[in-house]
């Protein structure tokens, strides 16, 4: 039995931990008026209502500008309809509660839930020290892949396509589809969603401005990738981005990696015997969650939640997650990627991190060896303990092959 202090076990404290990290964030950043990336996601419904480009620079509102999709205008009403100070504060809980519900829906025991929330909860304070919402794209991820192993195809591609349309990076979520047992009724919810989120939007803002502003969303990401690619910016901390920066050549093209990245990553998936093992479907997921963010231009420090909790969950689900070799890679988790760009480093070093997208380097070995076991590796003749409980109680595991 695990362990109580006031009558909470230490699971249920560390789901605490994550709310206090959102409400910490909360109030350091909007008492000292810091909170520009929340101005900008809540501004853009509000530029919707008026059919204001979404896309443009509004300097007597915030710094930067708006990248989302039309459809994030749609989701962020709730929390933009309400007084600043309170809308800010479950814009950050709310991140704190979505990736929460992903990790507790995930099958394993309580011990390994408990383990993956600690080793996310640096990056998880990256992120929302950032106002950004990774940590529900991160969950959006997981819970596609949870919904479809639930035979829940409605609520898999729902939350897919839904995710797609404000960020893209949730679209490989797509790849589950492999692992339906219902692959009609997934394609079938699939198209009924696209429909559904394409037209959401129109209920802010009218279908011709809606129409417009998909264009301007094309161009908007089209012009920043292209500013993304910089040997010096603080994005592009991808494969991509390693070797432009390694190669000193920023003119290096983004299409060899990201087809390679594709091909390397769909190889297993023709492994059909292997759809068996609970474990290879897991490693799949895990592979999504980090191959969205190391193949993308756009990333950046508060980007890495989503790729930190594919490792970690890739580590912690193993018979023996504390070898020596694991335990090295979520040291260099912690430390480089996450504490990396921060303040525990003193300045000349951030820099020079920065430069070589250091943060981006556990991350990458970590892919490529998830990928070379997915490739090669039978699990379906490993039979040692996983700590696999879809209860969610400390009990005893699974075997791996289900």
């Amino acid at each position: 039995m695990t362990k109580k202090f006031l009558r909470l076990n230490g699971y249920q404290w560390t789901c605490i931990l994550y709310v206090a990290v959102a409400v910490f964030c909360w109030q350091l950043k909007y008492f000292r008026h810091i909170d520009n990336n929340y101005l900008i996601f809540r501004q853009s419904y509000y530029h919707a209502k008026a059919h204001l480009n979404l896309y443009q620079h509004y300097p007597a509102e915030y710094y930067d500008v708006f990248l989302y999709g039309p459809l994030f205008t749609f989701f962020v009403a709730p929390f933009a309809v309400l007084p600043e100070v309170v809308g800010f504060f479950f814009w950050e809980v709310f991140n704190a509660a979505a990736f929460l519900l992903a990790v507790h829906l995930l099958p394993f025991n309580n011990r390994i839930k408990t383990a993956i929330l600690l080793l996310c909860v640096v990056e998880f304070a990256n992120s929302v020290h950032y106002m950004q919402f990774n940590p529900v794209i991160a969950a959006l991820i997981i819970l596609s892949f949870i919904m479809v192993k639930k035979e829940k195809d409605h609520w898999a591609t729902l939350l897919t396509i839904f995710g797609a349309f404000m960020k893209v990076y949730p679209i490989a979520g797509l790849a589950f589809f492999v692992f339906s047992k219902h692959k009609g009724k997934f394609i079938g919810w699939g198209l009924f969603w696209i429909v559904v989120c394409l037209c959401l939007p129109a209920l802010i803002s009218g279908p011709g401005f809606l129409l417009q502003s998909y264009r301007d969303w094309f161009d908007a990401l089209s012009a920043k990738n292209l500013l993304n690619e910089s040997l010096t910016s603080g994005q592009d901390w991808c494969v991509m981005g390693v070797v432009r920066r390694l190669t000193q050549n920023a003119a290096l093209p983004n299409w060899p990696f990201l087809l390679g990245g594709a091909v390397v990553f769909g190889l297993p998936l023709l492994r059909f015997e292997q759809y068996r093992s609970l474990k290879f479907q897991l490693q799949v997921m895990c592979s999504v969650l980090l191959m969205v963010v190391i193949f993308s231009t756009g990333s950046e420090h508060p980007t890495f939640i989503i790729a930190t909790a594919g490792a970690v969950i890739y580590i912690m689900m193993q018979p023996r997650p504390f070898t020596s070799f694991n335990i090295v890679f979520l040291i260099l988790l912690i430390v480089i990627t996450g504490l990396g760009p921060s303040d525990a480093f003193p300045h000349f070093m951030r820099d020079w991190m920065q430069s070589l997208a250091m943060k981006a380097w556990p991350c990458i070995a970590i892919w490529c060896k998830i990928t070379y076991e997915l490739l090669f590796k039978d699990f379906n003749t490993e039979q040692e303990p996983l700590g696999i409980d879809s209860t969610g109680e400390d009990t005893p595991g699974l075997t791996v092959a289900v």
